[in-house]
């Protein structure tokens, strides 16, 4: 526990960055294209499923094109619109098909997003308006900035603009929901300025927020306890650094079965494919013995939750159960951040693991949304 502290005090010190240029404000947010969504990714108690596709801004500051869904509830709107879940999904992938919007049945995706638009029913159901993005550069132009906080909070952000442009009774005041790099993204749209005023944002949960991936790298080369199980996230990983930042050399860290790995993860692998791919490469025989991990874990650590400052009331929640996200590092996380804001609650659930706790935590999110929607603050833990 105390090492992991430590991580999050050199991460703490690397995490404000100055921030980029900005697109225009009237541009983010607005629609460039809206159809009927009637595949997979379609929630079944919605009056309607929109695709939508929008503008946003990158994690260079310039003005990007997204896709996301927008779903919404069959009962009447009340005063003020339908409140608004802008939903930031866990880890898929870094290629196109791995983007929630495309799902099939038989999608590559599939496994893990079944249960999530199965979460998500639930929410349209109760009457929310419940909104997705596929992130930066998921089916859309562009590589994926896989755990860039910033790219991940302007899409989600900006969903909820382009949701209310779809539809007028979609309300402007929303709160964003995450699981595991989705629970990483909630924290930063959590922690992001929220301006201008055209959208409010209410609240935040984040379900086993995604952290110390900085460390994974060198967890892998050195072929640590776990480590086989970290090798699809460390492809995801190193693809969405590139993405991010095109000077590292990612490809070049890596041994040449390794880069092939790689390579697929940009086009035709998402995250269950990678981890078969991986399964009989040796953790130590992933990079080159002269690679240099220097530059991608001092980009990695710019980007890891801890040093953010809070600027709504939060639920975190954790699985006991969970070995993908560990409870040391969600504990040092929300240690972290209570240092700076207190209106945390920080939940942990037995037995549950990593997708468990989705499902396991469902009651207890919907409870604190509600409570947040009828002006009742929640009683922090910090």
């Amino acid at each position: 526990m105390k090492k992991l502290l430590a991580i999050a005090a050199a991460a703490t010190a690397v995490t404000a960055l100055a921030a980029p240029a900005q697109a225009a404000p009237g541009q983010r947010g607005k629609v460039l294209n809206v159809q009927p969504l009637t595949n997979a990714a379609a929630l079944p108690s919605a009056r309607a499923n929109h695709l939508v596709t929008y503008v946003s801004e990158g994690v260079t500051g310039r003005p990007i094109k997204v896709t996301g869904t927008v779903a919404l509830p069959r009962t009447p709107a009340p005063p003020g619109g339908h409140p608004v879940i802008t939903w930031t999904h866990g880890t898929t992938g870094n290629a196109d098909l791995c983007a929630p919007s495309q799902d099939t049945p038989d999608g590559p995706a599939h496994g893990y997003l079944s249960i999530t638009q199965k979460y998500l029913d639930k929410w349209v159901a109760k009457g929310y308006a419940v909104v997705q993005t596929d992130y930066e550069g998921l089916g859309t132009p562009g590589g994926h900035p896989y755990m860039n906080g910033t790219s991940a909070a302007n899409t989600a952000i900006d969903m909820v603009r382009a949701a209310r442009a779809v539809d007028r009774r979609v309300g402007r005041g929303y709160f964003v929901i995450g699981h595991s790099q989705g629970g990483h993204a909630a924290l930063f749209t959590a922690a992001a300025r929220q301006r201008p005023k055209d959208v409010d944002l209410k609240g935040s949960v984040a379900l086993a927020p995604g952290s110390m991936t900085s460390q994974t790298p060198d967890y892998v080369r050195t072929g640590r306890p776990g480590a086989g199980a970290a090798m699809s996230f460390l492809f995801i990983i190193l693809n969405g650094a590139k993405a991010a930042d095109p000077s590292l050399d990612v490809d070049g860290l890596l041994t040449g079965e390794a880069a092939a790995i790689l390579k697929a993860g940009r086009t035709t692998a998402c995250n269950a494919q990678l981890a078969e791919m991986s399964r009989t490469l040796a953790p130590e025989k992933v990079f080159k013995p002269d690679a240099d991990l220097g530059p991608l874990t001092a980009y990695l650590r710019t980007q890891e939750p801890m040093g953010l400052t809070l600027k709504v009331p939060t639920l975190v929640v954790q699985g006991a159960a969970d070995t993908q996200v560990s409870t040391p590092a969600t504990d040092a996380v929300v240690k972290d951040l209570c240092s700076r804001y207190k209106g945390i609650t920080y939940n942990h659930y037995e037995g549950a693991d990593h997708r468990g706790v989705i499902e396991a935590s469902y009651n207890d999110a919907f409870a604190y949304v509600e409570a947040l929607r009828r002006g009742r603050a929640p009683q922090p833990t910090c």
